[in-house]
């Protein structure tokens, strides 16, 4: 059976790379697709290695179409929709796969495009994306970039290759591109919290996207403080700094649901920067894109309004994990899915049966 991978932003690549593991486990071919437009080839050509696939490199859509009409493989995953399944549907099946389980509606709305399947976490996600897609195929599986913490093969970050101490307790802050809380951490935040490990792992768009320098800017002062480790671009996996983790700060991320199903606590900053076009008589345009109505996650756990909170929240969260701990359960379930790490199997088995 040969498999393709869409693979339009990089970032994908940690939900793919699980389902890519059972794959060739099963001596089955497998190749990458990704865009030049979207990621910077020379940076992620040993990515490609370490997976052990091969990659074709396209300009946009209508050359990986080409591509696929021309190797007619047997399936093809897409991480978002995708303009041309009529002509690509006469030689090959699709599968979606979202790349995070986030409270933005966009989650749903790939799904305008129906595919032949998609893949879905959670059981409340499968009834409501049920209700707005009545003729299409959703199987739920679960959440397969958390696999390898389920299973417990995540093997996570080297403290002293990257200068922390494994002694201490360790805050992982993962805020999002846009909206971001980060331009609204003071410039010398971890002098606040030099009791703890400090791991940062922005969006990977927030590496690479000229818009976000501002952004990189702050990441390159923490960088400077002994109890941090910011992550590169080449980091492109949350699970090495979940492993290590016991809290987790972030806004409208998905790394919230993943980072609860762990068991752990969450602190959800309710302090961003908008950007322009999302402020004042456009906010209507936020509302849009980032309203609440399809994922609410009030509950999830602890809020907070301003930075300064945070200087409280944080040691009252580590002290008391089990605050929340029913609430990330009830979660889990609705969001996730199944934590057996067996996601990346049922989504093989189904391929297999199916093909």
């Amino acid at each position: 059976m040969q498999v393709i991978f869409d693979t339009l932003n990089v970032y994908y690549i940690p939900q793919y790379a699980p389902i890519i593991k059972q794959l060739m486990l099963r001596q089955h071919q497998v190749t990458l697709v990704c865009y030049r437009g979207k990621n910077d080839q020379h940076t992620f050509a040993d990515l490609f290695t370490h997976l052990g696939t091969d990659c074709i490199w396209v300009e946009d859509e209508k050359e990986a179409r080409d591509v696929y009409l021309r190797l007619k493989p047997d399936w093809i995953f897409f991480g978002n929709k995708f303009d041309h399944l009529d002509a690509i549907h006469k030689h090959s099946k699709t599968a979606q796969l979202g790349h995070g389980v986030g409270p933005k509606p966009s989650y749903y709305h790939k799904s305008s495009t129906p595919m032949t399947v998609r893949f879905i976490e959670g059981a409340l996600r499968l009834k409501k994306i049920q209700e707005f897609y009545p003729q299409d195929h959703f199987v739920q599986v679960g959440f397969s970039k958390l696999d390898p913490m389920f299973s417990g093969t995540e093997v996570g970050l080297d403290y002293d290759k990257i200068g922390l101490c494994p002694k201490k307790k360790t805050i992982l802050y993962a805020p999002t591109f846009n909206p971001s809380s980060l331009e609204c951490f003071p410039d010398d935040w971890p002098k606040d919290f030099e009791e703890y490990n400090i791991l940062i792992k922005p969006h990977s768009l927030t590496q690479v996207r000229p818009q976000y320098k501002n952004q990189r800017a702050k990441l390159e002062k923490w960088a400077r403080h002994h109890n941090v480790y910011v992550a590169s671009e080449k980091d492109l996996s949350l699970l090495p700094f979940m492993k290590h983790a016991d809290l987790l700060l972030s806004e409208a991320s998905s790394t919230l649901f993943e980072f609860a199903a762990l068991g752990k606590p969450v602190i959800i900053c309710n302090f961003f920067k908008l950007k322009w076009s999302y402020r004042g008589i456009f906010h209507y345009r936020f509302e849009k894109r980032f309203g609440k109505d399809n994922v609410l996650y009030q509950e999830l756990g602890l809020h907070v309004q301003h930075y300064q909170e945070l200087k409280t929240a944080i040691p009252q969260q580590l002290n008391a994990p089990s605050e929340y701990a029913e609430n990330r359960k009830r979660y889990t379930q609705d969001h996730v899915g199944p934590t057996d790490g067996l996601a990346s199997e049922r989504i093989v088995d189904y391929l297999e049966q199916h093909g």
